[in-house]
């Protein structure tokens, strides 16, 4: 009777104990699942994605596309990709500063946009308000900027050398994570004779 009692226990206690291993490795391969997930999300996306397949970029004499030839001007805006954390690289030119912080950015596909070259039509700007200072020496530094985006029409004002020019954005990123990068793989070719080229050249 007792060895049977104790063999009973064994038996339950060895099937509790697998019980409690398989909910342990179920957890595990969850949270591993998870994991994978959430960097499975970020959506690496090109200035391409942002626009109309219909509006593909035309070069004029050397020169990008603007908003002005385009039948919408350039307001019809990627919808499907709202709220998804998105990663794009493109060139930061500064809405809001002090010194060598910026708070604020507007993320544009060619270097010179918006001040010496072409103001990009709408769906290709992207307004950025970095989650920390983003450190700047330089306007139309590369960066990639990641975060959750939004589509949506808004209007920032951009101080320049010949007084204050008004830029309308198609999309903005909140608490964005900005970083530095060598190059931007869809970067516009610019003229040989644009003061900006330099910018486009990959760094050593």
């Amino acid at each position: 009777m007792t060895s049977l009692a104790s063999a009973s226990l064994l038996g339950r206690g060895g099937s509790g104990m697998s019980i409690h291993f398989k909910s342990i490795l179920a957890l595990a391969t969850a949270l591993s699942l998870c994991a994978a997930g959430a960097s499975a999300e970020t959506m690496h996306i090109f200035w391409k994605d942002l626009r109309p397949a219909s509006q593909a970029v035309a070069e004029d004499a050397g020169l990008p596309m603007i908003a002005a030839k385009l039948a919408d001007h350039g307001e019809t805006l990627s919808l499907g990709l709202q709220d998804k954390t998105v990663q794009l690289a493109g060139y930061a030119l500064p809405v809001d500063r002090d010194g060598d912080l910026v708070y604020q950015f507007l993320l544009v596909p060619w270097t010179g946009a918006c001040s010496h070259m072409p103001t990009p039509p709408a769906n290709q700007i992207v307004l950025v308000t970095p989650a920390h200072p983003y450190k700047m020496s330089q306007a139309y530094q590369s960066v990639a900027v990641t975060g959750a985006l939004k589509p949506d029409m808004e209007k920032s004002q951009l101080f320049i050398l010949d007084g204050v020019s008004v830029i309308r954005s198609g999309y903005s990123v909140r608490r964005a994570d900005v970083v530095g990068v060598d190059t931007v793989p869809d970067a516009i070719t610019l003229p040989v004779n644009s003061p900006w080229t330099f910018l486009n050249k990959k760094k050593n």
